[in-house]
């Protein structure tokens, strides 16, 4: 369950304001009080904080806009209302509530500067307000109903679909004709039947009292529910319900608290960077170490291959380059993964010479020699072009002897070319 600080601006909010404690459930938590604003800042405790502000200020209206919400509805709402306002729509502020089941969007329309007075004032007390709502839209609405707030010398009303005013100094009867409900004042005809239910300071009950009368013989039925404690609970107890417009959006929505939000991760960020840091470490310790020991083993290189080719003055960068270019012009052995590739490419030479048959193959000095008869010259050429043919291994045939009708034949394969 849910508690909130529910707190009523008036027209000077420094010299002046109402609060009570209320719940999600309509509860009251605290008695209403009244006094300057800073003093509500000791009664927030951990409750969140719902500001009311006179309704006096706001203009409301409902607009029908497919956009569903963001920046793109903000940017859209002048344009759809500008017909409305007597006011340049760069010194309003707009802000929109949850879309009717009518399909028509709710639309709170308020000066920047008195937006910015409010706050400021809230500043002050030292007070962080989570929504600020017209006060006005603590009267409940309720579908097939006429409700009607008289106090103050101002009457909030509204009929329960889209109709929502405020307006100051008159009857009941006249704003049920300026709603439509009656076409002129008490004793009209009626142009929509309905039940009116009414909520009055009991001074007001008795101010309008001919006028109750007579909106009972015009309407379905008037229920008059008097406010001993004032107007602030009853419309505390709507809004906490999460009713009405927010008027803290867009430039003046609630900015993201990055720093609260990384609080609860703020050990465990270090100990990760921590671990991140060791690590980079250790990392630069052993590319550090690996340096030093490839600086030594270069010069230990290098001392010997001076002894072994004193002639060559070379600046050795690649040693492995010239280990392998020393083992070639030396002959050395065919290396281990080069030797069955070698193998395939004689044995594809030999699937393509059919005629050839292969004697014997031996090893020595990294040299592979292969003794096979064939029955012409050309059959050897065609071994030979076929094992060179990759450009890995080279053949040469070394003797040809004719044996008959065959010719013997002794062929060198090595990688690399002949």
């Amino acid at each position: 369950m849910a508690e909130f600080l529910v707190i009523r601006l008036g027209d000077n909010p420094q010299q002046s304001a109402n609060w009570i404690a209320v719940d999600n459930n309509g509860t009251r938590r605290s008695p209403p009080v009244t006094g300057p604003l800073s003093e509500a800042k000791q009664d927030i405790g951990g409750r969140a904080v719902i500001v009311l502000v006179p309704a006096t200020e706001v203009l409301n209206a409902t607009v029908d806009i497919p956009i569903k919400s963001g920046a793109r509805l903000r940017a859209a709402l002048p344009f759809a209302l500008e017909e409305q306002l007597a006011d340049d729509v760069e010194n309003l502020h707009f802000a929109a509530g949850e879309r009717r089941e009518s399909g028509l969007l709710p639309v709170a329309v308020v000066a920047r500067a008195q937006m910015l007075g409010w706050l400021e004032a809230l500043q002050e007390a030292g007070i962080v307000a989570t929504r600020l709502v017209p006060e006005n839209h603590g009267l409940a609405r309720i579908p097939g109903t006429l409700s009607m707030l008289v106090a103050e010398q101002q009457i909030m009303f509204n009929d329960g679909a889209e109709c929502e005013f405020v307006i100051q100094d008159v009857k009941p009867s006249d704003v049920l004709a300026v709603a439509g409900v009656l076409e002129g004042a008490a004793g009209g005809d009626v142009k929509t039947s309905g039940h009116l239910l009414v909520y009055c300071e009991p001074g007001e009950e008795q101010r309008f009292a001919s006028d109750w009368t007579a909106l009972r013989h015009e309407l379905s039925s008037v229920d008059i529910n008097l406010l001993p404690d004032g107007v602030l609970p009853r419309l505390a107890v709507t809004v906490a319900a999460g009713r009405g417009v927010n008027l803290l959006q867009g430039p003046f929505g609630a900015k993201t608290n990055y720093r609260a939000l990384l609080e609860p991760w703020k050990y465990a960020a270090g100990l990760l960077l921590a671990l991140a840091l060791v690590s980079f470490a250790g990392k630069a310790a052993d590319y550090y170490r690996l340096a030093r020991e490839q600086a030594v083993l270069q010069e230990q290189f290098l001392a010997e291959y001076r002894q072994i080719r004193p002639d060559d003055t070379r600046d050795i960068v690649d040693p492995e380059r010239i280990v392998a270019e020393e083992r070639a012009r030396r002959g050395s052995p065919v290396s281990s993964d080069a030797f069955l590739p070698l193998l395939y490419e004689l044995s594809q030479a030999l699937q393509q010479n059919e005629a050839a048959e292969v004697e014997a193959i031996s090893y020595r000095a990294g040299i592979v020699d292969v003794r096979l008869t064939a029955p012409d010259v050309a059959t050897l050429d065609s071994i030979q072009r076929v094992i060179g043919a990759s450009g890995r291994f080279g053949a040469s045939i070394q003797s040809t002897d004719q044996v008959g009708d065959k010719v013997s034949s002794r062929i060198q394969i090595r990688q690399g070319g002949v």
